[in-house]
């Protein structure tokens, strides 16, 4: 998997823990007569994520673009940023799933692609002004869609372009708007890791902690309410 098929490490090591439990199952019903697997420890590493600095988000946020295509991708990208939402859900996201919350306002409310778990997120400013933006924009109408979304190709494709003319050194696409959410957006400014966990749609909230451990600034804000104390 790793020489031939040039898997990392983490991929590996998720595709051999599915075929370990099989071979258990295969065991314990006697359909083998060993475990192939025994006494194969499996190691995952731990991987950095790359997210935007409010900064880096602000640049990209206020760029103004000559060319329509990269205004409209870039107007996707932030949403992401904004929602949390992955290619997949933002790609089929619909008007009807922009619902009214339980405190009056508009939530995107949707049941993520990946998982099939609900996901319910109140809406921020900066994403309500760019579903304001393409509210009347002809590919929203006719396939009834919040925003027209680009294929996957051509959005990351267009989103190198853009970290390039924002000079952002960084892999922008679809992944990091999500994380920027859960980092930047979310955990950064107090919320939550239990709201952040069910915003992002995520089944164990140890997956929502990955992002914590990044957050330097967020130990470095708190702590500094024990420098005020002492």
């Amino acid at each position: 998997m790793r020489s031939v098929n040039g898997c990392a490490n983490n991929t590996t090591v998720r595709y051999l823990k599915s075929l370990g439990k099989i071979l258990r199952i295969s065991l314990s019903l006697k359909w083998i007569d060993s475990d192939p697997m025994f006494g194969y420890k499996l190691k995952s590493k731990n991987v950095e994520r790359s997210f935007l600095t409010e900064d880096e988000l602000t640049k990209i946020s206020e760029k103004h673009f000559l060319t329509e295509r990269l205004s409209q991708v870039r107007d996707v990208f932030i949403f992401c940023c904004f929602t949390g939402l992955a290619y997949s859900d933002i790609e089929k996201l619909s008007l009807s799933n922009i619902k009214t919350g339980v405190d009056g306002k508009k939530w995107v409310c949707i049941n993520r692609t990946k998982t099939g778990t609900r996901s319910a997120i109140p809406l921020l400013l900066p994403a309500i002004e760019v579903l304001e933006r393409y509210s009347d924009h002809l590919y929203c109408v006719i396939k009834d869609r919040a925003l027209p979304v680009s294929s996957n190709q051509k959005m990351n494709e267009y989103l190198k372009e853009i970290a390039t003319v924002c000079g952002i050194d960084k892999p922008l696409s679809s992944h990091i708007a999500r994380h920027t959410f859960a980092t930047t957006v979310t955990l950064v400014n107090g919320v939550p890791m239990e709201s952040v966990s069910k915003m992002l749609g995520h089944t164990n909230i140890r997956t929502t902690q990955i992002y914590a451990k990044v957050l330097d600034i967020k130990v470095s804000a708190d702590m500094a309410i024990l420098n005020d104390k002492y």
